[in-house]
Parts: C-alpha cells; sequence; structure tokens
C-alpha cells in the first residue's frame, strides 16, 4: 500500500483544535489498513510571523511543494491585524496558492439531511442539494495588473484593479470542470458577465469551443453571473458543476455554501495541474470557515469541514473515493443521531465538544469497516 505524505498546516485560531481531529481520523486509517499516511506539520498565519516574521518560512514552503497533498485549517484573527500587509497571515495562503500554481479551487455545497431546516429557503429547496462550483484561482482580477491607487491631486484618488483572462487560463480551468461533471451529474453551467466585461467574453467564447471540441458529451449551459446568484437562491438544485472566474467564484460558493445552512461545514480543494509523467498533482485542502478566534481554546469548535477537506483529498488526491465516501457517510451518520458541535445547534439543543465529534465519526467510520 501506498504511504501519502501529508503536510498539515493548522495555522491560527481554531486551527490546532479542528486538525487534531484529522489528525485522529488518519490515525486510525493507518492503523486499520485503509490507508497509510506520513505526516509532517509546518506552520503558517500568524503564527508563522510570530515566530518567522513571515506569513509561511521557505522551509514550510518547501515541505508543502515535496507533500502529496496539503492540509491546511484556517490562518488570521485581529491579533495581527496590524503587521505590514505583505506579511499578514493571509498571505500565507495566496503564497501557497500561488507558488503551488493551484488554479481549481473546488467548492462542494452540499446539504446533510440532518441539517435541511437549518437553511434560510424551504427544505423542499435544499433538501439533497449537491452542487460543486470549480472557481478559477489564480488569475483574474484578484492578481492582472496595474493595481494600485493613483493620487490624483486636488483630495482625489482612483483605485485600480485589472480583470486579465488567457485562454489557456479559461481552458484549463473548463476542463477540470467538464471531467468533474463526466463523474456527477454530466452538467456544466459557465458564467461570466459577457454582456458587460471583455473577459466574459472570451471566457465564454474558450469554453464553447473547448465543449464543442472535446466534451461535446457534457450538457454546457452559460449564465450570467449576477442571474446565477438569483438562481441559486431561487432553485439551487437545477445545478450541477459551475465553472466561473475568480471574482465570481468567490462570491457564488459563499452564496451557495450558505444555502445549505452549514458555511462552517463544508471543505474545499485548490488543485494544480496533472503532471503528465506521475498522474500526481499539487493540492491544498482546507475548510471554508476561518480561524475563529472568538471560540478558540474553548474545545467547542466544528471538525467537520476539517474532516470532510481530508475526505476531498482521499478523493482527488490519493484516488481513494470509495474512502472518502465513508467518511462523508459517517458525518451524515453522526448528524442523523442528533450530534451537535455550539455552531450547529437549535436553541435548547445539547451540543457535544470538538473532540467528541472527532470521535463519533471515527466511531462510525470503524462501524463501516
Amino acid at each position: 500500500m501506498a504511504t501519502h505524505k501529508l503536510f498539515l498546516l493548522p495555522g491560527d485560531g481554531i486551527g490546532p483544535e479542528v486538525m487534531a481531529e484529522v489528525e485522529k481520523v488518519a490515525a486510525f486509517l493507518t492503523e486499520s489498513g485503509q490507508a497509510r499516511f506520513e505526516i509532517e506539520k509546518g506552520l503558517v498565519g500568524g503564527c508563522a510571523y510570530d515566530a518567522h516574521g513571515q506569513a509561511i518560512s521557505d522551509a514550510d514552503m518547501a515541505r508543502a511543494q515535496a507533500a502529496d497533498a496539503v492540509i491546511l485549517a484556517a490562518v488570521g484573527g485581529p491579533k495581527w491585524d496590524d503587521v505590514p500587509y505583505e506579511v499578514r497571515p493571509e498571505a500565507g495562503l495566496l503564497r501557497l496558492r500561488k507558488d503551488m500554481a493551484l488554479f481549481a479551487n473546488l467548492r462542494p455545497a452540499i446539504c446533510y439531511p440532518a441539517l435541511a431546516s437549518s437553511s434560510s429557503l424551504k427544505p423542499e429547496v435544499i433538501e439533497g442539494l449537491d452542487i460543486l462550483i470549480v472557481r478559477e484561482l489564480t488569475g483574474g482580477v484578484y492578481f492582472g495588473e496595474p493595481k494600485q491607487i493613483i493620487d490624483l491631486g486636488n483630495g482625489q484618488k482612483r483605485g485600480i484593479d485589472t480583470q486579465v483572462y488567457d485562454t489557456f487560463e479559461i481552458e484549463r480551468i473548463a476542463r477540470v470542470a467538464f471531467e468533474l461533471a463526466r463523474q456527477r451529474g454530466n452538467r456544466v453551467t459557465s458564467s461570466e458577465k459577457r454582456n458587460v466585461m471583455k473577459s466574459g467574453v472570451l471566457w465564454n467564447q474558450t469554453v464553447t469551443a473547448l465543449h464543442k471540441r472535446d466534451y461535446a458529451d457534457v450538457k454546457l449551459d452559460h449564465m450570467l453571473a449576477d442571474a446565477l446568484g438569483m438562481q441559486l437562491v431561487r432553485w439551487p438544485k437545477q445545478f450541477d458543476v459551475i465553472v466561473t472566474d475568480n471574482l465570481f467564484g468567490d462570491m457564488l460558493s459563499d452564496v451557495a455554501a450558505m444555502l445549505t445552512g452549514s458555511l462552517g461545514m463544508l471543505p474545499s480543494a485548490s488543485l494544480g495541474e496533472t503532471d503528465v509523467k506521475t498522474g500526481t498533482r499539487k493540492a491544498l485542502y482546507e475548510p471554508v470557515h476561518g480561524s475563529a478566534p472568538d471560540i478558540a481554546g474553548k474545545g467547542i469548535a466544528n471538525p467537520i469541514a476539517m474532516i470532510a477537506s481530508l475526505a476531498m483529498a482521499l478523493r482527488y488526491s490519493f484516488h481513494k473515493p470509495d474512502l472518502a465516501a465513508r467518511i462523508e457517510a459517517a458525518i451524515s451518520a453522526v448528524l442523523d443521531q442528533g450530534m451537535r458541535t455550539a455552531d450547529i445547534a437549535a436553541k435548547g439543543e445539547a451540543t457535544v465538544s470538538t473532540s467528541a465529534m472527532g470521535d463519533a465519526i471515527v466511531a462510525e467510520i470503524r462501524k463501516a469497516g
């Protein structure tokens, strides 16, 4: 059995607490012979700044590059609000994405049956929801140049951000979406703002041409990003895989995640190109939630998104979809049993600790064999 090299970055706030539950699951999978992991740990975010004066050290960056998968918890907190911009905690995450060339961000929006009533939408609208948003992560307005604030004089300034996409960037993210759709409902919705943005025109043309050339078996629709946001709230189950750019993907994935009533329970994956020789790819997995410094150290954080991030690693990096599904089924089972951490408990409902939730998930995986 192959040994998978995991590089864990617990980060700040509740990060170390939820990461401990990932280690618990990984240890059980190793002990039971279902997978084998070699684990290293490093620092990223505010804790790395405290230790090294930078958001991630060169040594830890090298470990990330050498790993089969990186699993990151969360970074940041008010403690580091006043550090220089270039070494702020979030700079560590941005460096990981950039240096590892992680261009494809996968954000699932899944509604666990036991939590359907937690959504702000009617249960029948979101029951069984299973959407995957594929967001381009290394281009677009977040990285385009020029990016600056110009002093125009007379008390006036001008802020400039530049939306830039090349054909190859659009093609490679669309390929990821089409390939994933073939493993799911075989439907892709591509989203941009071609009615007002030239980059949107190119996006639409490029995705359409790629579809016709290589993926005609997959159903493709196009939808303007603002209309898609509206449709996500109206009837989200019409979607399967959504592919979009960095800016719209950032916003639409948060909308889709919140539909489930459990923003803090969802994982994400950021993937690089597949190496044609080895068949492997650089990858980073992380929960959608933040570092929640207000509850750090209290043992009440929800570890589900963190554990689900390990499941995504098993699916996309280690080609163990059955084992990933076993972990996800264990999460669903403990929720069906009524186990709740404080963030997902209804008023008056009993709650369990971070550790107890992790223990219960491991127990369910054990039961499944």
